[in-house]
């Protein structure tokens, strides 16, 4: 199962994205796609502002339709432990989710925020990133 990052949804709704095309044929490579909750405010607010209303909504009727799975499951205490882990990087309470939720679904992240991934996927061995 793919987990998705802020980063990733944005690219894969804007087709003038240099990455768009890498990051539709990483989503076509899993079966299924799950975002954690805990970053949907972010998603939908980033959505909105760089590519409008249409776009957001579009989105939030996949979330209706299943498409991604949105997982509900509360992480925080693995979410402190992350933000704690990497505080030096200054890890996001948002990354931190996303990395706790691939933790529980198989481990592979669509994002194209490398600059922390890298460091966290590098620290903790079970994490693999795409595109």
């Amino acid at each position: 199962m793919l987990t998705l990052d802020t980063s990733g949804v944005l690219a894969a709704a804007d087709k003038r994205d240099r990455l768009y095309k890498a990051v539709t044929a990483a989503i076509r490579a899993y079966p299924s796609m799950v975002i954690p909750a805990e970053i949907l405010a972010e998603t939908t607010f980033m959505l909105r502002r760089r590519l409008g209303p249409m776009v957001e909504r579009a989105f939030l009727e996949g979330l209706v339709d299943g498409e991604p799975l949105v997982d509900h499951v509360a992480r925080f205490e693995r979410i402190v432990s992350l933000v704690s882990k990497y505080d030096d990087l200054g890890l996001s309470f948002a990354d931190a989710a996303v990395v706790a939720c691939a933790e529980r679904h198989g481990g592979t992240i669509l994002t194209l925020d490398r600059r922390d991934f890298d460091v966290v996927a590098r620290g903790e061995g079970s994490i693999t990133l795409v595109p």
